[in-house]
């Protein structure tokens, strides 16, 4: 911990010195430099130069639809899905597939694969123990182990393309591979869609047959069901009964028009011929030709009776004679007419009788279509089975049929095409010269300069002490600074806000000059603000505040926690008083959880810490446990302290009217910064405090002699 005076001087990095510090080795950064980038270029120079190839696969569905119906969405296909995509990229990586390109490119043969043709010398690792002898694994292993390290196969994201790379130091064996692999691949995938193919028609073959006589022994069923019922078809849809029912209906309702019509035209005539009207006016007598030749001649014998009657006497003969023969037409009208209603009435009584007969048919076909309908149920029954099995077999003869076509290698394409062949390339891809050179020259640039100026950092050349101030009295025992508050004509003190930064600071047992009259404090005390100044200028994590005026000099100690607050730093301020002042002016009541509670194992830790209730500090309070129990666990002060060091960016532990022979089991510690809360404090209590304080061995000490408020909380 920095005091803020002491043994132990401030220090800072001097960036310029850093920096001359390197500038004065510059021939060794430079050679290093130039060492490095050579022995970079030998290397690169030296090393074997890698080619790569590549092929790109593009997987889609290339099922050739045999079926009339529409072609599967594409989107839809379960090849075209993420896991499928994988699958295959996989697949392109599998052992069989690498050993048949080996195979179909005598890979075995090469120098690259073939580590006999290799260097004559082991290589280094092999010696050290550090890497397996090539020869001691089987020749297979070897050359599947070699091709997979200078494989890669990847899908490109948001696509469904393959990519296949391989790495040679053969510029044509680079691009023969990848193109083999592709090939291979293809192969597999069509061969794999021939096997399918071929298991499927050998699974249908007897599938079929089976089918087959299933389904002729259930047309045979139901067939004979059908006869032995009786339940003859007239169609596909209606049986023999049904259709008689049909006919039977039909008839019956024209019979019945026909009698109502045979009644009514029999009625209206029999209704005329009662009433005595002429028979002129019905239709059934107007359309008989007997009565139509009887009008006729009934026409012809009144014009003779007209053309005698101008000639002759009522009474003659021949007048009497037609008028005779006039009437014995008019009665043969008459008779006629009686005929035909006669007639129409046996034609009703026709229509009736066969009406009756329609309808004693049809209750007959009504009872024997509902014991029809009781067997159908049976019928419909042998039906249903005949057809599920027919369609069945329907099916898997569509199936065999698509799959027998399928059987020639060129109608079952693989699922992928090849979008990108490799091609032999010309530039080796393996090692970048320059780029590597260029890395390796900064790389050993950047380290050289760090190792310097670590060098430099460690002997102490490039530190500098924090001020002129601090490097005078760097072999004081104790300081105890001062800050006057300038007092304003009501005499109230106003705080200086630069206080800390002007105060002088002098030795606390420093005797004054021979003839002198001054105190031996001749500087003033800092304020609240002043004070809180030092404290986060200097970075201070923890102060302890002793108050041996009692509440008031508490009372300071919390308005500089609210202080430190209010300039948005994180305070606590942990009660150690006996009085429990700072906990009464920032805790809501004095039964809240605090540090005695939190060393007698009572409380949490989280549970003890509590807001100040005007200002963002936080506050341990002193709690409700037993005191003297609570001090049976004073050695846990220490890490509960540290602990709140880690989490805040200063911590206040107020000690009330502690003695200096109690700070050290407070948790205090000789580095620790001490705080004098003394706003009426006299001089010779200062002087005897920091006396034994320095006796204790406490050398950073600051005095807070005025707890005057900020205008911003006095606001």
């Amino acid at each position: 911990m920095s005091g803020v005076m002491g043994n132990n001087q401030d220090v800072d990095i001097d960036l310029g010195r850093l920096f001359s510090a390197v500038w004065e080795r510059r021939k060794l950064v430079a050679g290093i430099v130039v060492v490095s980038a050579g022995v970079a270029l030998l290397a690169t120079t030296m090393m074997t130069p890698l080619y790569k190839g590549e092929t790109r696969l593009l997987i889609e569905s290339r099922s050739a639809n045999l079926s009339n119906g529409p072609a599967p969405a594409a989107a839809n296909d379960p090849v075209l899905d993420a896991l499928n995509i994988s699958s295959q990229a996989e697949l392109l990586r599998s052992t069989d597939l690498i050993r048949q390109v080996a195979a179909d490119l005598r890979l075995e043969e090469t120098d690259e694969f073939n580590p006999h043709r290799q260097s004559f010398l082991p290589s280094p690792f092999v010696l050290l123990g550090l890497q397996q002898d090539p020869l001691d694994i089987p020749p297979e292993d070897r050359l599947i182990k070699e091709f997979r390290e200078k494989l890669q196969v990847f899908a490109v994201e948001n696509s469904r393309v393959i990519a296949v790379e391989f790495s040679s130091e053969d510029p044509r064996l680079a691009a023969a591979v990848p193109n083999q692999i592709a090939k291979v691949y293809l192969q597999l995938q069509s061969g794999a869609k021939l096997d399918n193919n071929s298991d499927v028609t050998r699974w249908l073959e007897p599938e079929i047959a089976t089918l087959t006589e299933k389904v002729r022994e259930a047309e045979a069923k139901v067939a004979e069901y059908r006869s032995s019922a009786g339940l003859f078809q007239s169609s596909d849809t209606s049986s023999f009964t049904a259709q008689q029912l049909n006919n039977i209906s039909t008839e019956l309702a024209r019979v019945r028009a026909e009698r109502a019509n045979a009644e009514a035209r029999a009625e209206n005539v029999r209704a005329a011929v009662e009433a005595g009207r002429n028979s002129d006016s019905l239709a059934e007598v107007v359309g008989s030709q007997v009565v139509q030749r009887l009008r006729e001649t009934e026409a012809n014998v009144q014009a003779q009776i007209a053309d005698q009657s101008t000639v002759l006497l009522e009474n003659h003969p021949r007048l009497k004679g037609l008028r005779a023969q006039l009437a014995g037409i008019r009665q043969q009208i008459d008779g006629e007419t009686r005929k035909i209603l006669a007639s129409l009435d046996s034609e009703a009584e026709v229509s009736r009788i066969r009406e009756r007969q329609l309808i004693q048919q049809l209750n007959e076909l009504k009872a024997a279509s509902s014991k029809a309908g009781e067997e159908e149920v049976g019928l419909r029954a042998l039906e249903r089975e005949a057809t599920a099995q027919r369609q069945l077999l329907e099916t898997y003869l569509a199936r065999y049929r698509e799959a027998a076509s399928r059987a020639d290698p060129n109608a079952a394409p693989a699922d992928a095409r090849v979008i990108s062949s490799a091609f032999e390339p010309s530039e080796a891809y393996f090692p970048k010269v320059l780029p590597i050179v260029i890395i390796v020259a900064l790389a050993s640039l950047i380290l050289t300069a760090v190792a310097i100026m670590v060098g430099a950092l460690f002997s102490g050349r490039a530190l500098r002490p924090t001020g002129e101030a601090n490097a005078s009295a760097a072999n004081e025992p104790v300081t105890v600074v001062r800050e006057r508050a300038p007092a304003t004509e009501a005499g109230v003190s106003v705080d200086p806000v630069d206080a800390a930064a002007a105060a002088a600071f002098v030795s606390a047992n420093e005797e004054p000059a021979t003839g002198s009259t001054a105190s031996p404090l001749q500087d003033e005390a800092f304020s609240t603000v002043g004070v809180a100044n030092t404290l986060l200028r200097h970075g201070v994590p923890c102060a302890f505040a002793m108050s041996p005026g009692g509440d008031a000099g508490s009372t300071a100690t919390v308005m500089l926690a609210r202080e430190v607050a209010e300039r948005g730093k994180s305070v606590i301020l942990l009660d150690l008083s006996s009085s429990g002042c700072p906990s009464k002016l920032m805790a809501e009541n004095m039964r809240l959880p605090g540090i005695t509670d939190l060393l007698c194992g009572e409380t949490a830790f989280g549970d003890a810490i509590h807001s100040d209730r005007l200002s963002d500090a936080h506050i341990i309070p002193r709690g409700a446990a037993d005191v003297e129990s609570a001090m049976r666990a004073s050695d846990r002060l220490r890490i509960i302290i540290d602990a709140l060091v880690d989490a805040y960016d200063l911590v206040l532990v107020e000690c009330g009217t502690a003695q200096v022979s109690s700070l050290e089991k407070l948790g205090g510690r000789p580095e620790m910064e001490i705080v004098l809360s003394m706003p009426e404090g006299q001089d010779h209590q200062v002087v005897e405090l920091v006396q034994q304080l320095t006796d204790a061995g406490y050398r950073n000490l600051l005095i807070m002699a005025g707890g005057v408020p900020s205008r911003r909380r006095a606001a």
